[in-house]
């Protein structure tokens, strides 16, 4: 069976993070959304997908290949054009992506699945076919309850006694909304909805094709069966996503470390003492990482790889990148360290290198970089004093 995965947006409400990362590569406990995502595909027997791509197209790319080390087969759309030897991204919109993707080879010959990239999901997709096919139904949306103060986050979905959809809201005013069905973003269509969709024209399913189906009364519906669906619309949720999952809140997540104690994972080739080192779980500490003696690391917390946790270093309920030496005294609390950003939950970021925090919180590779050319100086100058 075939799917298609909506890959091409910026991502802006999840910045900094994404402001070299495109989102679907946002990493929950080092593997991205999007490869979370692959997988859940493949063991629902979709082995065939399609990946729509703009922004920072590359680095989807280069990340997933082929397929084949996944599994599946996957092929790319990419939207936009090369100007100047420089590649600009130009989205098309969700539904202009799916149509692009059809004029080209009519790649959706039957009825197919269309999801975002950036949410954690366990749909049983297999059965929300069978209710789309019994239906008969040309379009059918996978939908979630969510809480009536969050109603103004989705587009919401009003449903009539048998499912069929009667109206769409985009995220409509808390008082206003007409149901707390909200859209998960998983579509299930029928080839013959690209009747409706335009050529060339930035069309969105959610935002366009939807609401036109249901004005002209077409065989439309939603699907409201139990399933985990793990949004990540913003940078709140990435810090929400990543403590579900340490904290198991996420059942069948597959975390890839190993358990040493109830809560504590390592990767591979961690230099730590865990007699020595004062760990209040859950907590992940990623491959080629040190955390000193003395360190207090509490939980929920996750440490990239490659990292240097120095001593008398407190790190309580925080995401640490990779590469990210955090000097001795420090205190990071509830905070997200990504590239150069410190990230508060509130939204507040601080640059590390404008703000000239980097003898707190700095780059584990710098030193090694200043050493080989502290080393490559002394060896020209070596070189031309022997001559």
């Amino acid at each position: 069976m075939k799917a298609m995965i909506l890959a091409a947006g910026k991502g802006t409400r999840v910045r900094p993070i994404t402001n070299d990362t495109p989102k679907p590569m946002i990493p929950l406990l080092q593997k991205p959304v999007l490869e979370s995502i692959i997988e859940h595909l493949k063991t629902c027997e979709i082995d065939e997908i399609i990946i729509n791509t703009s922004y920072l197209s590359s680095k989807i790319e280069n990340y997933f290949g082929n397929g084949s080390r996944f599994g599946v087969q996957i092929a790319y759309s990419f939207e936009g054009e090369l100007q100047e030897d420089k590649l600009i991204s130009k989205a098309l919109g969700s539904a202009g992506g799916m149509k692009k993707i059809q004029e080209f080879s009519s790649f959706f010959d039957d009825t197919f699945v269309v999801l975002c990239a950036d949410a954690l999901i366990d749909l049983d997709i297999k059965k929300a076919i069978d209710i789309h096919k019994e239906k008969k139904s040309m379009a059918t949306i996978a939908l979630k309850k969510v809480q009536k103060e969050e109603t103004n986050k989705y587009g919401i979905v009003k449903l009539d006694e048998n499912d069929k959809i009667l109206t769409f809201q985009e995220k409509p005013d808390v008082n206003e909304a007409l149901s707390t069905l909200a859209n998960t973003g998983i579509y299930i269509f029928e080839p013959e909805v690209f009747n409706y969709i335009p050529k060339d024209k930035e069309f969105d399913i959610g935002g366009d094709l939807l609401p036109l189906l249901a004005k002209r009364e077409l065989n439309i519906y939603g699907v409201d069966i139990p399933y985990e669906w793990v949004d990540i619309g913003n940078v709140d949720d990435f810090y929400d996503a990543t403590c579900k999952i340490l904290s198991g809140e996420i059942k069948g997540y597959n975390i890839n470390a190993k358990e040493v104690k109830k809560g504590i994972y390592l990767g591979l080739n961690v230099k730590i003492d865990l007699e020595k080192v004062k760990i209040i779980p859950p907590v992940y500490i990623g491959s080629s990482s040190c955390v000193e003696d003395g360190a207090v690391i509490i939980g929920p917390t996750m440490i990239g790889s490659n990292c240097k946790i120095s001593q008398k270093v407190i790190l309580r309920k925080s995401i640490i990148d990779d590469y990210k030496s955090i000097n001795s005294l420090a205190r990071i609390n509830e905070k997200i360290l990504f590239s150069d950003s410190i990230i508060d939950l509130d939204g507040t970021v601080t640059n590390t290198k404008e703000s000239d925090m980097t003898w707190l919180i700095d780059d584990t590779r710098r030193k090694s970089e200043e050493t080989t050319l502290e080393t490559s100086i002394n060896s020209l100058l070596k070189e031309r004093s022997s001559k």
